[in-house]
């Protein structure tokens, strides 16, 4: 990767350059039998759409907060890095009362409420599947997003030095975040079954594999995956190194 990355957007356009087409995040939810593999380049398409989101429908600037009512997911893995890539605080699991913006899973949307500003909703059906109804006070994510650019340019440069994530309570600037996943992170496959409410989760489940060349295999609802069933997608999708 290139050593002049500074930012998480950085990491993306470094991988990006390197390898677009190898595999970045393959998701399985094991509640709905969902598997969903992005490539490098798909998923920066994903992220440039959700960046031109937040930059011009949802109106965010630099420093706002955005609160991510979220689990471990392919979308929410989008979110962060479209988040990084407009320089706004991703919040993980943070107070919506106090975001300018809250995006929120169909399990939270009652505690998504307690933002004043703009509202987000992601079914997180398979296929990024919308709602059959849009949540009331809430845009959907699945309408929004398909007719958003499929490049981004922030209007303003993002600075590594400022927050940029929230994490079980924990802050970080871009430039930290950069810095932990490239010491933590392996180039493996590595299957993750942690939730992303804490630095171990998101760093296993996205920011070292990206910083390092790796792979994650991310899995949702891992409880009802038997053990045989586990040995047998490690051995199908290469894993290298597993998380849970």
């Amino acid at each position: 990767m290139n050593a002049t990355d500074r930012t998480p957007a950085d990491l993306l356009r470094s991988a990006l350059t390197a390898d677009p087409g190898r595999p970045l995040v393959t998701f399985y939810d094991d509640a709905t039998g969902e598997r969903v593999e992005l490539s490098v380049a798909t998923f920066a398409n994903w992220v440039a759409k959700t960046s031109n989101l937040l930059q011009g429908d949802l109106a965010v600037a630099p420093g706002d907060r955005v609160a991510l009512l979220l689990p471990a997911h392919w979308q929410t893995a989008v979110w962060l890095l479209a988040c990084a890539s407009v320089g706004v605080v991703a919040d993980v699991g943070g107070d919506p009362a106090a975001a300018d913006v809250v995006v929120s899973g169909p399990d939270e949307l009652e505690a998504a409420r307690a933002c004043s500003g703009e509202r987000v909703a992601l079914a997180l059906r398979p296929l990024g599947g919308r709602f059959p109804q849009t949540p009331e006070g809430f845009v959907d994510y699945a309408v929004e997003v398909p007719g958003q650019g499929d490049r981004f340019v922030p209007f303003a440069p993002v600075d590594p030095d400022e927050p940029a994530l929230v994490v079980a309570g924990r802050e970080f600037s871009g430039a930290e975040v950069v810095e932990r996943a490239r010491a933590e992170g392996t180039g493996d496959r590595v299957l993750s079954a942690l939730p992303y409410d804490t630095w171990d989760g998101v760093c296993a489940g996205l920011y070292g594999p990206l910083a390092t060349g790796g792979s994650v295999v991310l899995c949702r609802h891992p409880e009802r995956l038997s053990e045989e069933a586990l040995a047998q997608r490690i051995e199908s999708e290469r894993v290298t190194a597993t998380r849970r």
